[in-house]
């Protein structure tokens, strides 16, 4: 019985530490993700909030609990007559996704996806048997299964927007192992609107 306790007395407090760590988890992701964006980023980005009316400065969105979004070419002319994302559009897109680690992505930072047609010689070098997944446009249905940080991160979206949005793990792929994503892991796609319908 005395060992039990000794046990217990060693056990419960890992226990109550760990279910703290998890609950700090999402916290910490969203305060990186927003100094990244606002202090590493290049440009450097300011909240949509901060934005006055006459600026043309580079700023990020917030949507659904974490996803940050950050429109590269959203200063461009017409972009109000493109067609926009709605809940019930059916969008096309090619895309990268990548495991974020806050640090700025750079053309040597390798997708763990992605259907751009510019990649496929580097899949196949790493050993992607040719034809195990398409690098064609991907076209999503909104109001299908598709992953909840995705899906904030392309509402309101227009027909040629190039987008870089970074989502807290809850919004990509929750506490699992997903393929080769760890656990909790905040994840970034970067992708274009080809078309909206």
């Amino acid at each position: 019985m005395k060992r039990l306790i000794i046990l217990l007395g060693v056990a419960l407090p890992v226990l109550f530490c760990s279910c703290s760590d998890e609950k700090d988890i999402l916290p910490e992701q969203r305060e990186k993700l927003v100094s990244y964006l606002e202090k590493t980023h290049s440009p450097a980005l300011i909240p949509e909030a901060s934005v006055d009316e006459d600026g043309q400065l580079p700023f990020y969105t917030t949507a659904g609990s974490t996803v940050y979004r950050y429109i590269v070419n959203y200063y461009r002319p017409n972009r109000e007559s493109n067609p926009e994302v709605t809940a019930s559009s059916k969008v096309t897109i090619t895309f990268r996704a990548y495991v974020f680690s806050y640090s700025n992505i750079t053309d040597s930072t390798f997708p763990f996806y992605s259907n751009d047609p510019l990649l496929q010689a580097a899949y196949e070098d790493m050993g992607l048997t040719p034809g195990a997944w398409s690098f064609e446009p991907r076209t999503i249905d909104m109001r299908g299964d598709i992953l909840k940080g995705l899906w904030h991160a392309l509402l309101g979206c227009r027909e040629g927007d190039d987008v870089e949005s970074y989502m807290t793990y809850n919004e990509a792929f929750g506490d699992k192992y997903f393929t080769t994503i760890p656990r909790e892991s905040p994840v970034a796609w970067y992708f274009k609107v080809e078309s909206v319908e």
